[in-house]
């Protein structure tokens, strides 16, 4: 077996066995096989796909290519969230509280962002002091103790990846599902959590652009869990507009806070009530004749959602305060300057891959990985597709470092608004929902 022979069988558009995937995937990950034949093997999956049993056997590779946490002497079960990416997307922060407030533990690795799509590591480490570098024995502690935890992946979880995304980012070969499912995948595998909820983003603020390809990503992603022995269930969910208000890594925490303060906005909350019941669901919390939406409202309401978070934050080295005085603790931009409508109408479209790339642009993302960020800079919608306004009336509200950043974002920021003379429908927030079971595997 050789790394030429594999590459050849791929370009030729032949299935590759269990074999020469891990042969491939663990010679790449020590260093036996050079980058450029892993360029090339990436480009042949790219033109010539691979069926589902290769990409479950291409992510199990890369997930044995490093260590693979063992939860079970925690909890019977650990829940875990994945989101593709999107702009606004600050789902974990809320949902993660309210799950662990119901009694389900969740146990979770996170990124940082890249683009125009935010982080999650990112937006906690807004909060003053809030750290995501824990020891696996300081992850599995704060899981048991407090039911929570959201730590940055390390080098030693699913090594491959990094390697091959890197490779990929440089190859012309990122936009590839069975690459893109393998790559998310391993990580969920290698961290642990036996039930997953993966929430793929679809529409101009998200790497799928069209619900065909979204949904095809989700297919084959809940198929990998199947074949792995995990729950996976994906939502497709809208992301043609900022998901809720804020987007930018302060006053998106600030929004979770609010929401778990029942005070977030309608769209975001709905989204937290309904994932977080399906996850209690899946995990068998709550029996299928209970109303879990209304649960995971009771979380919120009587303030243990909210108390949980508190316990989060300070066990990984945050301000507490943060909980009850957010604009007291986290930071804030020096501007903050108010984008108007030029005319009236109703709102057909705000792009949201515009607002993601304008905080960018402000200063709070990053186009590469070594890039410093500002957590205090972003944008506060005012208005979303299918509401009214009135000229003069406010769009949205830009938060930047001078008056000249202002300007520019609000610049490009007035191109992501489309009006209507006629009433405007709101997206769907959630398009579909995949179980496994609807995939016969």
């Amino acid at each position: 077996m050789n790394a030429i022979d594999i590459i050849a069988r791929k370009r030729d558009g032949f299935t590759l066995t269990a074999g020469e995937i891990d042969f491939f995937i663990q010679g790449y990950t020590s260093g036996a096989i050079p980058d450029y034949q892993a360029a090339a093997w990436c480009m042949a999956v790219f033109l010539r796909g691979m069926n589902s049993e290769e990409v479950t056997e291409l992510t199990l590779s890369i997930a044995r290519s490093g260590q693979m946490l063992d939860l079970s002497d925690v909890a019977p079960l650990v829940a875990d969230k994945h989101s593709t990416g999107g702009v606004g997307d600050k789902v974990t922060l809320a949902l993660g509280p309210v799950v662990a407030a119901c009694g389900q533990p969740v146990g979770k690795m996170s990124g940082r962002g890249l683009g125009f799509s935010g982080g999650t590591i990112d937006k906690l480490e807004s909060i003053p002091g809030w750290s995501p570098r824990l020891s696996i024995s300081d992850f599995k502690r704060q899981l048991a103790n407090i039911g929570l935890v959201v730590a940055g992946q390390t080098s030693d979880l699913a090594p491959a990846d990094g390697k091959l995304y890197a490779l990929r980012d440089v190859t012309a070969t990122v936009p590839s599902l069975p690459l893109i499912a393998s790559s998310v995948m391993s990580k969920k595998l290698a961290s642990g959590a036996n039930v997953i909820l993966l929430d793929v983003k679809v529409g101009e603020g998200a790497f799928m652009r069209t619900l065909p390809d979204a949904e095809a990503l989700a297919r084959i992603m809940v198929t990998i869990g199947a074949q792995a022995g995990r729950r996976v269930v994906a939502r497709v969910s809208d992301m043609s507009q900022p998901l809720g208000h804020a987007v930018g890594n302060a006053l998106e925490v600030k929004e979770a806070i609010a929401t778990l303060k029942g005070q977030g906005p309608s769209d975001f909350t709905r989204l937290i009530v309904e994932d977080a019941g399906l996850l209690l669901h899946l995990c068998g919390c709550i029996p299928a004749a209970v109303d879990s939406d209304a649960i995971a409202q009771r979380a919120i309401a009587d303030g243990s959602a909210l108390e949980k978070f508190r316990q989060f934050v300070q066990a990984q080295g945050g301000n507490p305060a943060v909980v009850d005085d957010p604009e007291g603790v986290l930071p804030h931009a020096p501007v903050v300057h108010t984008l108007t409508s030029p005319q009236g109408g109703w709102l057909a479209a705000v792009n949201a891959r515009t607002f993601g790339e304008v905080t960018v642009q402000l200063g709070g993302g990053r186009m590469k990985k070594e890039d410093a960020i500002d957590p205090s800079v972003g944008v506060v919608l005012r208005a979303k597709i299918g509401d009214r306004v009135e000229s003069g009336q406010p769009l949205c509200d830009i938060h930047a470092r001078s008056e000249a950043d202002a300007r520019a974002a609000a610049e490009r920021l007035l191109a992501a608004y489309l009006w209507s003379a006629a009433p405007v429908e709101p997206p769907a927030l959630i398009k579909q929902t995949i179980y496994p079971e609807a995939l016969n595997v």
